[in-house]
């Protein structure tokens, strides 16, 4: 029998200007909605980072960790993901290290390499060299936090013989997110677990773990969903799949997918579904869809949703949320068995 994964929320707070609203509202009405699904049975919130977006994407999510880790009392807090070239990995391990500490050992961060050239440029950056910039970040970040005072030098980054302090107290996983081999393969060899995206890269990775050598039963895979749970998902869909349309298009723009100029743009929310971009499931397809996916692969320890999309209501977003927890988090539970969700420190 194996241990229960957790179930999660996924945040950009995203608030485009058509559908536009007080961010102050926004913020409030998110925290609130963290804590109530985490005493409906939701185990984990994950905070994702861009800059200079006209609808206001995420740019600290390391500060709205923090009021997360106040407003819950054990749901598991991460980041997917830091696009961690545009930091300094110093200052992320200090932010890392207080936030463990502000939420009893609950977080974990989670970073990626980047994509999108303008906020290399303005951040100073080379796109073209964002992976070694990912790969010293955090090997810099994990020396950090382990104590150490022992130089760092590397290609991108140096420390002299100095300490982060306060460290944490418990184990803080590094997490690392990709969508290609070559970059999936350094998440088997830096990280502490692999964020993905629709669940397509899984088996690349455990692959990538055995060439190295390790145990692909020992990987560990926090899973992003790209789905719509609810009653009747297609009437649900008739109402945000535009909201669902801005946010890829926007995605496509920026290069996630590939260059802009190669991938084209969704032309409407239905080619969306037809291009499986996003599922549609009531409880019984969810619930079918993610045994198959969790037995299949008990190396995915979380799996987390969308808690709205970008400029939906969060009232909206909760009443799936609701749903998930009522028709389908039980369910799944019942047919994996009865085993305590796994944390992510484990």
């Amino acid at each position: 029998m194996r241990d229960q994964p957790t179930f999660g929320l996924w945040y950009d707070l995203r608030n485009p200007l058509q559908w536009r609203r007080p961010f102050t509202s926004l913020y409030r009405e998110v925290l609130e909605q963290a804590a109530w699904a985490e005493d409906r049975g939701f185990g984990s919130a994950w905070l994702t980072e861009h800059h200079f977006c006209d609808d206001g994407y995420t740019p600290s999510p390391f500060v709205f960790a923090a009021a997360l880790a106040q407003r819950t009392r054990q749901m598991q807090i991460g980041t997917n993901l830091v696009v961690l070239p545009l930091h300094n990995p110093v200052r992320v391990a200090e932010d890392c290290a207080t936030l463990s500490l502000l939420s009893g050992g609950r977080f974990a961060l989670g970073v990626g390499q980047g994509y999108w050239q303008r906020e290399f440029a303005a951040f100073g950056k080379e796109l073209k060299y964002r992976p070694s910039y990912l790969e010293e970040g955090v090997a810099l970040i994990r020396r950090c936090l382990s104590g150490s005072t022992a130089p760092f030098e590397g290609k991108r980054y140096t420390l002299g013989e100095l300490a982060v302090t306060p460290a944490p107290e418990a184990p803080l996983p590094i997490l690392v997110g990709a969508m290609q081999e070559k970059s999936i393969e350094r998440v088997a060899r830096i990280a502490d677990g692999f964020l993905s995206t629709q669940n397509d890269h899984h088996a690349m990775y455990l692959d990538a773990l055995a060439q190295l050598g390790r145990d692909p039963a020992e990987g560990r895979i926090y899973a992003g969903q790209w789905a719509i749970i609810a009653e009747d998902p297609e009437r649900v869909w008739s109402q945000i799949g535009d909201h669902a349309l801005y946010q890829l298009n926007q995605y496509v723009s920026w290069g996630a997918f590939g260059p802009p100029d190669q991938v084209p743009q969704f032309p409407d929310r239905d080619a969306i579904v037809q291009g499986g971009a996003y599922q549609l499931w009531d409880a019984a397809a969810a619930t079918d869809a993610l045994v198959a996916l969790l037995a299949d692969r008990p190396q995915v320890k979380d799996v987390h949703f969308f808690a709205q999309l970008p400029g939906e209501p969060v009232d909206s977003g909760s009443a799936r949320l609701e749903y998930i927890a009522d028709k389908v988090i039980p369910a799944v539970r019942a047919r994996l068995g009865q085993d305590a969700p796994t944390a992510l420190t484990n």
